[in-house]
């Protein structure tokens, strides 16, 4: 997908204060909206400006957009970092979306339909909930808000269980407009057998109510981090396990990892590539225990030796196989 430069497309410096953004889309909407404007493609132009002032105006998509940096360009190939999001800390319940525009203002959007790959890829299905009224802050005492973050977690750390203290960023507004990051630490502890997506509830830690009212709560999402060895689904994890042709053919105990340690496991005569095997339970851990699929990879040893090259010549000549069989030829 192409990278977006939503100050360049407003034409604003990014040390732009809020109001100076609201009055520069004010403007720009005017210009490009597709009911009034004489300009070519102003349909796409307007857009585009909308798609920019959605992220700009609010501060939490602002200051996740900021982190991306300045390095990249107006329409270069982009893919979003494996960490986006994190460290970061939302207003809302996670998952909450968006709340509907509560004005007849134009700047207000009901939803990001029509919005690009780019805008989905950063802010589509995280909870950002941006748009709503009153800012980041503005809680009443009895209205505190609930607010959001994620936590990234390796599978091992989600088997075992694991503390962490999390520093995380809340986006406030600044009296002049201006963006400000505020930092607080939380301590977390990640139960073992927590799943991807899985909500860790941390109460009271969320928006503070200034009036000495109820905190909201903290959620953090968890995240798997991706894995070398493992693919994980659900609390079920695959590994490939490479074996050699004599071991596919004759049948072999070997020693397979698995999260909590290596284990002993017989792999039957005549075993293929691709097959798979199950050792029930040792996924991660939970009520019902997730299991561990084991996906067989016959690896064939290089002819880089006479000794070598005279086995494979044996087996082709002692051996009568044909690979292709099925195929007819």
């Amino acid at each position: 997908m192409e990278y977006r430069d939503y100050y360049q497309i407003m034409g604003v410096a990014r040390t732009a204060t809020a109001d100076e953004i609201k009055k520069t889309y004010r403007r720009l909407a005017r210009k490009f909206h597709p009911d009034v404007s004489k300009e070519k493609d102003a349909e796409k132009k307007f857009k585009e400006v909308q798609e920019a002032y959605e992220v700009l105006k609010d501060p939490e998509k602002r200051a996740a957009y900021d982190q991306l940096g300045s390095d990249y360009k107006q329409g270069q190939q982009f893919r979003p970092p494996p960490d986006w999001g994190s460290g970061f800390e939302f207003r809302g319940g996670p998952r909450q979306g968006r709340a509907r525009a509560g004005s007849s203002h134009t700047e207000e959007f009901e939803d990001a339909e029509g919005f690009s790959d780019f805008f989905s890829s950063l802010f589509g299905g995280r909870g950002f909930s941006g748009g709503a009224a009153g800012g980041f802050g503005g809680a009443s005492a009895r209205t505190a808000r609930d607010h959001h973050a994620r936590v990234d977690i390796d599978l091992e750390e989600a088997y075992a269980g694991t503390t962490r203290t999390l520093e995380l960023k809340r986006p406030d507004l600044k009296p002049d407009g201006t963006l400000d990051l505020k930092t607080h630490t939380v301590r977390v502890t990640i139960p073992a057998g927590v799943t991807d997506g899985q909500l860790i509830r941390l109460a009271g830690q969320g928006e503070q109510s200034p009036n000495g009212g109820k905190s909201g709560d903290l959620y953090l999402e968890v995240h798997m981090k991706p894995n070398r060895l493992y693919q994980l689904e659900g609390r079920d994890v695959t590994l490939t396990l490479p074996i050699a042709p004599w071991e596919s053919a004759l049948g072999a105990t070997v020693t397979v990892p698995t999260l909590g340690g290596g284990v002993e496991m017989r792999i039957p005569p005549n075993s293929q590539s691709g097959q798979k095997m199950r050792l029930r339970g040792r996924g991660l851990p939970g009520q019902t225990p997730g299991d561990q699929f084991v996906q067989l990879k016959i690896v064939v040893p290089p002819a880089n030796t006479p000794e070598a090259k005279a086995v494979f010549e044996e087996m082709k000549q002692k051996l009568s196989f044909n690979p292709r069989a099925e195929l007819g030829v």
